[in-house]
């Protein structure tokens, strides 16, 4: 890639791209216990790029992609606790959908290692993300989370 800035809308679909590949990498990772290493090298050769659906979607930024799958492996317990004192008492993370859990973790790892990045920008690309896994219901439910989820991590 040339060193010239790219357009603000290029750059926010690449990190769109980024998160939304990181979601589904921490997915795969937690299905098939394969190791952050492995994942992060098999999307970066061959499914970094493609949408939900397989098709080619906006070029994913590569390091955004790597800093959150990396930084959810990091920060783990950390971020699993801040979910888990938000949720309902007795509940555990299994009975989120894996999906969502893979959502809450990477916008958590984000809340952690993405200082520069205000709360609502964090907030508004992963309730965008759930909007395009789940129902309405559930994606308000990923709202309300993440706001607190946030909040905490970065207290």
């Amino acid at each position: 890639m040339s060193s010239q800035k790219l357009p603000f809308d290029v750059t926010r679909a690449r990190r769109a791209g980024a998160r939304l590949a990181a979601v589904q990498a921490l997915y795969e990772m937690e299905q098939t216990d394969k190791s952050a290493r492995a994942t992060v090298r098999e999307f970066m050769e061959d499914r970094l790029g493609l949408g939900p659906d397989g098709a080619p979607i906006e070029d994913a930024d590569p390091d955004l992609f790597k800093s959150i799958v990396n930084a959810v492996v990091e920060h783990q317990a950390r971020i699993d606790n801040a979910i888990l004192a938000r949720l309902a008492e007795g509940w555990k993370l299994t009975r989120l959908d894996a999906t969502m859990r893979a959502l809450m973790r990477a916008a958590g790892a984000e809340f952690i290692v993405h200082q520069e990045l205000s709360d609502a920008v964090i907030l508004d690309e992963y309730v965008s993300l759930a909007h395009d896994f789940f129902d309405e219901p559930d994606a308000k439910f990923a709202n309300a989370l993440l706001q607190n989820v946030g909040r905490d991590l970065r207290a």
